[in-house]
């Protein structure tokens, strides 16, 4: 038996592991990523390995970089920001990457009740912009919100700034990582713990509200 909650005003989703199946787009990205640093000389020996990004997922990007090749030059981590999303956005253009299922009519369903959709995501700008966009979900959300836009440093000052710019009253904030919990924690709202993604570590969704196994399953505690 699903445990049942007031209807909120809004709903905030992160990204990566919650609503894109990431690893669809990033993975060709990243190994092109390598293969265009070893040609530049910013970087010798063999692709790190894809654990090490994967795990790094939700993360600020200079947090992604250092875990990811912490021996590398700072010219050399810059240089692979650039490119990973360069050839993410190249990726989209050419239909890569996937939503998890039932994403879409899922958010097409909250839609339908009249809660607010939001997008509270630690990615660039772009990336998350030409995703939702890629992906036919633009018209469901009511702002797209990125740690890379508003330049905050934890997804806690990005939810607040969200909360306050749209008068959001009572939301939910759904997410794969510790750093969802915390910022839907930090700010009073309800938590839903995206349990499918498998990026996160041991305890991670700790203290969240409710877990979903699918994304539909949202639909099963209104």
């Amino acid at each position: 038996m699903s445990m049942k909650m007031p209807q909120p005003e809004a709903m905030l989703f992160d990204l990566d592991g919650t609503l894109f199946k990431t690893e669809t787009l990033l993975l060709p990205a990243y190994h092109a990523t390598f293969d265009k640093l070893r040609e530049m000389g910013l970087y010798t020996g063999e692709t790190p390995p894809e654990e090490r990004i994967l795990g790094a997922l939700g993360m600020l990007l200079e947090h992604i970089w250092e875990r990811v090749m912490p021996e590398a030059t700072l010219e050399a981590r810059r240089q692979a920001d650039l490119l990973l999303l360069q050839y993410q956005m190249v990726g989209l253009q050419q239909g890569q990457g996937v939503l998890y299922e039932g994403v879409a009519e899922t958010l097409q369903a909250l839609h339908a009740k009249g809660i607010r959709l939001f997008v509270a995501s630690n990615g660039l700008e772009d990336y998350v912009k030409h995703v939702v966009q890629a992906k036919g979900l633009g018209e469901l959300f009511e702002g797209l919100y990125s740690a890379g836009q508003y330049r905050t440093r934890s997804k806690v000052d990005l939810v607040r700034l969200l909360l306050d710019t749209h008068h959001v009253r009572s939301a939910w904030m759904v997410g794969d990582r510790s750093s969802d919990v915390e910022a839907g924690l930090a700010n009073g709202l309800t938590v839903a713990a995206c349990d499918y993604a498998g990026f996160r570590e041991q305890g991670e969704l700790e203290g969240a509200h409710i877990r979903i196994r699918h994304f539909a399953d949202l639909l099963d505690h209104l």
